[in-house]
C-alpha cells in the first residue's frame, strides 16, 4: 500500500495549530553534514508525527554503505542532530535510534504508523512495507518529499558538500566549468 501525502495539512481549527496525523513516524539516514535536505526531511516527519523515531546509521553500518567520502562519527552526527532538534523545538518528541541495517524497527514495530522518505529512498519504504506485511504488520503510510535542489538545481547531497561543490544550504562554492 503506497500513500502519498505530499503537502497535505490538517488544521484542527484551534489557534491555527496543525493536528498531527500519526502518533509515531519514522525517518532514517546517515545525516552526515546535516544539510537543508535533511532538515526538510526531519521537519516533515515532525509535521506529521506526534513522535518521531530517527534511525541514525551507526559507524559500522555507515561504512557498509560505501560512500565515496569520509563520514563523521556517530557521536558527531547525533550531536548535530540534537542541536537541530532543539532549534526546531522538537527534541522532546524525538527518539534517536542507532540504525545498524536498512530497516531498523520499521519492519518489526507496530507502533510506527508512517515513514518519511525522499524520492531517492522511496523504494526502501516500499520494501519495508513488503517485509511488514510478511510479518503480519500493517503497512506504513509513506510520505515522500522531493529532493531539495542546490542553486544549480542539482539535488543537495552530503557527497557534493564533502567534495566542496556546495555548502549545507545548497549554495555553490566553486564555479562550474563552462561546457564546451
Amino acid at each position: 500500500m503506497l500513500r502519498r501525502i505530499g503537502n497535505m495539512t490538517c488544521n484542527d481549527g484551534e489557534k491555527g495549530e496543525e493536528k498531527r496525523l500519526f502518533k509515531t513516524v519514522a525517518v532514517g539516514g546517515t545525516f552526515d553534514e546535516l544539510h537543508k535536505g535533511h532538515r526538510i526531511l526531519l521537519a516533515t516527519a515532525f509535521k506529521y508525527g506526534e513522535n518521531v523515531w530517527i534511525g541514525l546509521c551507526t559507524d559500522e553500518f555507515a561504512k557498509k554503505l560505501r560512500k565515496n567520502h569520509e563520514i563523521a562519527s556517530y557521536e558527531d552526527r547525533a550531536r548535530d542532530l540534537m542541536v537541530f532538534l532543539n532549534d526546531l523545538g522538537a527534541s522532546q518528541r524525538a527518539k534517536i535510534i542507532p540504525l545498524s541495517d536498512p530497516y531498523g524497527p520499521t519492519v518489526t514495530n507496530s507502533e510506527i504508523e508512517a515513514i518519511v522518505v525522499s524520492r531517492e529512498t522511496e523504494p526502501r519504504a516500499q520494501e519495508i512495507n513488503i517485509l511488514r506485511e510478511k510479518r503480519g504488520l500493517k503497512p506504513l503510510e509513506i510520505i515522500v518529499i522531493d529532493m531539495v535542489p542546490a542553486e544549480d538545481q542539482i539535488p543537495i547531497s552530503t557527497t557534493r558538500i564533502r567534495h566542496g561543490e556546495i555548502d549545507r544550504e545548497g549554495r555553490l562554492l566553486c564555479k562550474q566549468k563552462p561546457k564546451k
